[in-house]
């Protein structure tokens, strides 16, 4: 027989159960309430953000207007204070756009690689590196790329296309020095890889087996297969994982701080690869030191982070609008 006391704390633990799930409307209303709280607290976070951004530079947007969007000058003399944010922005989306020309093909196909090729006691070891290569500080891509992989590009790319093309061509027009944004997108493609790769890898590894054995099945090769079953199956997936690419190398501060020769003004444009240029985040880095609190300088750079905030923005949404689009297509052609 069983003890009488052992009896009794089990009936005490079924009643518990059940007044608990009597209660259960109650756990729902505190889940609700909590998740409801962790929606709000994000958004009061972007919401605070761009408050504080617009207030501080907003003596900079009274006083330059949209001339502070499509202006060149950038003047920080007392006195004679004229900031214009064009050169930068341009900066920004050639760096990030050659970066992300660079990046995508390798890392789908370093992705791919994995996925469908790599044996099973390789795979394994090569995403550990991958993904220690995404763990590594940019300062230290910054540092590395200044002191080792900078003159490898002057010498090795940069030189030989100068040689050839000469001053003919506006892209590699101006003398190689190896500062300048082909360095800057060369390494910052480099940083942007491993978070590309390994998250596609994932991805393309998610896709059922099922979908592969299909293809198989009816004779399809290995790149058949790839394209026809497991890259329609992952296209959403892969375009965010590229959104992801993407913000990084728009909002990267050090390593392209440290290599692309900070220009400033009218020289920042962009016009060649072998020209100083800067970025939206690296005319931030090299500037807010010397920014006097309460001035005009410090409201533009201020202003240089909303541009910058709103762009992130802007690519976040714009993604989000092209996986949804790609998912509803995709869906209509599974039903079809």
């Amino acid at each position: 027989m069983v003890d009488p006391l052992i009896s009794g704390l089990i009936t005490k633990c079924i009643m518990m159960t059940i007044k608990m799930k009597k209660g259960s409307p109650h756990v729902d209303k505190i889940f609700k309430y909590v998740a409801i709280g962790a929606a709000t607290y994000v958004l009061a976070i972007i919401a605070l953000i761009v408050f504080n951004l617009g207030t501080g530079s907003a003596q900079v947007w009274q006083q330059e207007g949209i001339s502070f969007l499509t202006g060149s000058d950038w003047n920080s003399v007392e006195g004679r204070e004229s900031y214009g944010a064009a050169p930068y922005i341009m900066g920004t989306l050639v760096n990030a756009g050659i970066a992300m020309a660079i990046a995508i093909p390798l890392s789908f196909g370093i992705a791919m690689f994995l996925s469908e090729l790599s044996p099973r006691l390789l795979r394994t070891p090569l995403a550990m590196v991958i993904e220690l290569l995404a763990a590594v500080p940019s300062v230290v891509y910054g540092l590395w790329g200044l002191l080792v992989f900078r003159s490898y590009i002057k010498d090795w790319i940069e030189a030989p296309l100068h040689n050839v093309f000469g001053d003919n061509s506006i892209i590699f027009a101006g003398t190689p020095f190896g500062l300048d944004i082909l360095t800057a997108s060369i390494v910052l493609a480099i940083m942007i890889i491993p978070t590309i790769a390994s998250i596609s890898k994932e991805i393309m590894m998610a896709v059922p087996n099922s979908q592969r054995e299909a293809a198989y099945m009816l004779g399809a090769t290995k790149w058949e297969a790839f394209r026809l079953a497991v890259l329609p199956y992952s296209k959403s997936g892969l375009i965010g994982a590229c959104i992801l690419g993407l913000g990084r190398a728009v909002g990267e501060t050090m390593a392209v701080t440290m290599l692309i020769g900070n220009a400033t003004g009218a020289a920042a444009f962009p016009s060649s690869l072998f020209q100083p240029g800067q970025t939206l985040a690296s005319i931030v880095a090299n500037e807010f030191a010397e920014a006097s609190q309460g001035g005009l300088h410090l409201a533009a750079l201020v202003g240089i982070g909303l541009i910058l905030f709103m762009m992130a923005f802007a690519i976040n949404v714009v993604a989000h609008l092209l996986v949804a689009k790609v998912v509803k297509s995709h869906e209509g052609a599974v039903l079809a």
